[in-house]
């Protein structure tokens, strides 16, 4: 219904929204204060129709939403790309772990900008997100893609509500694909006790030890150094872990970065490089730049960082049999450290390559898998030996809470992945009361 005129002679009061006739463009205008803008000036909304009635609506909705707190920030609505972007770059990769940032890194450029980077960010629907995971799944894609694109959608989006660019999350709607749980396959007490022995013939061997009957994660393990070895107590502390992390350009414009490398096929003409190899200068093909090559190159390499949680700042028991194989070892690399001479690079590493210096995760995860070879077991990640030693812990009735403090698990989600082992202790419990009630003497 159109709005009542004002009485001729009458002014509207501060702030009210008005509706007028305009004879240069012959159309109905309305226009609504909403709030103040950032420099203190009042957020005044135009709107314009062909009719009064449809103004005077326009009008209104405007004032709802102003009523009801949903109000629209002023200027253009931003695209789905322009949010994700400065979400990414400026709001999440600054406060986030390099892992994680990774993750929303793939997720954003690789997939959710290319599919949906053009829609507009209030009015993007679930069901476009849906489709998207659709499509991850057509390309051979595991369900658990899908469901990081979501994750990570569903984290952006909720930002962006926060800070009132749109007022309802559409991803939080979204249907993602059921992830399945990958099944644990431990190793059994006896297979164990043939990869101990195997490991204790290999350089290095007590680290798989270690993994074995504690579980720390591969960074903790090869990231624990001599300094953290608590030999009154027999306690190894794992504050930190190392990391394998991408190298940044540090040159001002890494397109013009004169380090460059050709990424597939040899370096035209001249240069008969492979990939990943640098091109000697001048390179006369337009070869790609890579950070690893740049001369002012930083935060690459291995690299020690905090670990992931508080839980995981934790301090781990050793056995006395494991205990005196650590000094074993400790004394082996003494002998190495005399022989190396200059080459020895101290750093204070426990399990360290030839010259000291530290392990790099995929050596590491390639001697795991030449000592499962070398036994005769089947092949596994390196992560199942930690899944070993918590299925040991809970087979030889160590409460949860204390498996959960051993191996830095935050929350009690871990522990039910291993209700198959759970169920084993529960009957182990109903055979021992059997055994009290209606046992004989």
């Amino acid at each position: 219904m159109p709005r009542k005129k004002r009485p001729e002679g009458t002014r509207a009061p501060n702030g009210a929204s008005s509706i007028y006739f305009s004879e240069y463009d012959q159309l109905w205008h309305g226009r609504v204060t909403m709030g103040t803008l950032d420099n203190g000036e009042p957020d005044r909304r135009h709107v314009k129709r062909k009719t009064e009635t449809e103004v005077s609506d326009a009008v209104q909705a405007l004032e709802t939403a102003r009523a009801t707190g949903k109000v629209r920030k002023p200027g253009r609505a931003q695209t789905v790309e322009a949010w994700l972007t400065h979400w990414f770059e400026n709001i999440a990769k600054p406060s986030v772990r390099y892992k994680a940032a990774n993750a929303y890194r793939t997720a954003v450029y690789h997939w959710l900008i290319p599919h949906l980077g053009a829609h507009r960010l209030d009015k993007i629907e679930p069901e476009h997100f849906e489709k998207l995971y659709a499509k991850i799944l057509q390309q051979g894609r595991k369900p658990a893609t899908a469901h990081q694109v979501h994750r990570t959608a569903r984290t952006a989006f909720g930002e962006a509500k926060n800070r009132e660019h749109i007022f309802r999350n559409p991803v939080e709607l979204a249907k993602a694909p059921k992830v399945e749980e990958e099944e644990i396959e431990p190793y059994d007490v006896d297979e164990v006790k043939i990869l101990i022995g195997r490991a204790l013939r290999r350089r290095n061997g007590v680290r798989y030890v270690l993994a074995l009957a504690l579980g720390p994660r591969q960074g903790e393990a090869i990231g624990a150094k001599w300094s953290r070895l608590d030999r009154k107590n027999k306690l190894l502390r794992l504050p930190k872990q190392l990391q394998r992390q991408t190298w940044q350009h540090g040159c001002d414009d890494p397109k013009a970065c004169g380090a460059r490398y050709h990424k597939v096929l040899p370096c035209k003409e001249t240069c008969k490089r492979h990939s990943r190899k640098p091109c000697p200068p001048p390179c006369p093909a337009n070869c790609e730049s890579h950070a690893r090559w740049c001369p002012k190159r930083h935060g690459g390499g291995l690299v020690e960082v905090p670990v992931k949680s508080k839980a995981g700042k934790r301090g781990i028991p050793l056995p006395d049999q494991l205990f005196a194989l650590v000094l074993d070892h400790e004394k082996e690399q003494a002998k190495e450290r005399e022989h190396a001479g200059s080459e020895w690079q101290e750093g204070g590493w426990m399990f360290t390559q030839p010259n000291g210096r530290p392990i790099d995760p995929r050596q590491d995860l390639a001697e795991w898998k030449e000592l499962l070879a070398e036994a005769g077991l089947r092949d596994a990640r390196l992560h199942d030996a930690r899944h070993t030693a918590a299925t040991v812990l809970l087979l030889l009735g160590v409460p949860q809470p204390v498996v959960m403090e051993l191996l830095g698990w935050s929350n009690s989600a871990m522990a039910r992945r291993y209700q198959h082992v759970t169920a084993v202790i529960q009957r182990g419990v109903a055979d021992q009361v059997g055994g009290l009630l209606w046992g004989t003497d």
